[in-house]
């Protein structure tokens, strides 16, 4: 028998979405967590990086404590940010950035390690203050473990990146007080793998690894499902 969702008994889960995306793309971990959490999905806006934040503190506030906070690729930066907000009592990073205080997701992308896939390489230029990915290199770069189909609808409905949310820097990386845990997606070719494990050390983060696209929020819900339920568990048995 599942647990209440809503007695106050087990975390709530706030999912965070990354850059060319949205919360959409959650709904299988949605699907795999409503029946024993309450969870939520922000819908930032992804026109700078401080209203990401915003947006993101606005639905924390809204939950009972504690609150479970993941986030995917960029979402990472966000719930670093977000993070220090009191409710939030866990991190989890789903193929994600982790910027330390100073940093922004513009700065770690100048760390990718060379003759790796990464962003770069499927990224177009800015057209009036946004970035977009390539159509045409979309399956291959960010989804390459989802079907030719699924891949073509996300390329077609991206979501405008605002290149000032990849400028934001981090005043205080929630990391550094709080337990977090990452999923590293070892088939990525947007956050290479090797900045994903050096970005989860230097977090201290709880680590496990699954054979994946950057889509792995997507692609393998039950591998991110079962994370968030890890962390979860701990911030359960925390709290008792």
């Amino acid at each position: 028998m599942s647990t209440n969702p809503q007695d106050g008994s087990r975390p709530t889960v706030v999912l965070v979405h990354g850059g060319f995306a949205d919360g959409s793309g959650w709904q299988g971990v949605y699907n795999l967590l409503k029946d024993d959490y309450s969870v939520r999905i922000v819908q930032e806006p992804n026109l700078t990086h401080e209203g990401d934040v915003t947006a993101t503190k606005m639905i924390i506030g809204q939950q009972s404590e504690p609150v479970v906070l993941v986030g995917h690729s960029y979402g990472g930066a966000v719930i670093t940010e977000a993070g220090n907000h009191p409710k939030v009592a866990a991190l989890v990073y789903i193929a994600a950035f982790a910027p330390d205080e100073g940093e922004s997701v513009e700065t770690l992308l100048g760390t990718f390690p060379p003759g790796e896939p990464n962003a770069g390489d499927a990224i177009l230029p800015p057209q009036d203050g946004f970035l977009f990915l390539d159509r045409e290199k979309f399956h291959e770069q960010f989804a390459g473990d989802l079907s030719a189909d699924e891949a073509a609808f996300m390329a077609d409905s991206q979501v405008p990146w605002g290149v000032e949310a990849l400028s934001g820097t981090i005043s205080e990386a929630a990391w550094r007080s709080k337990p977090s845990w990452y999923l590293v997606s070892t088939e990525d070719r947007m956050i290479p793998p090797p900045t994903q494990r050096s970005m989860s050390e230097r977090a201290g983060s709880t680590v496990e690894e699954a054979a994946g696209s950057h889509a792995i929020y997507v692609s393998q819900p039950a591998a991110v499902a079962e994370l968030v339920e890890k962390a979860a568990a701990e911030v359960s048995s925390a709290t008792r």
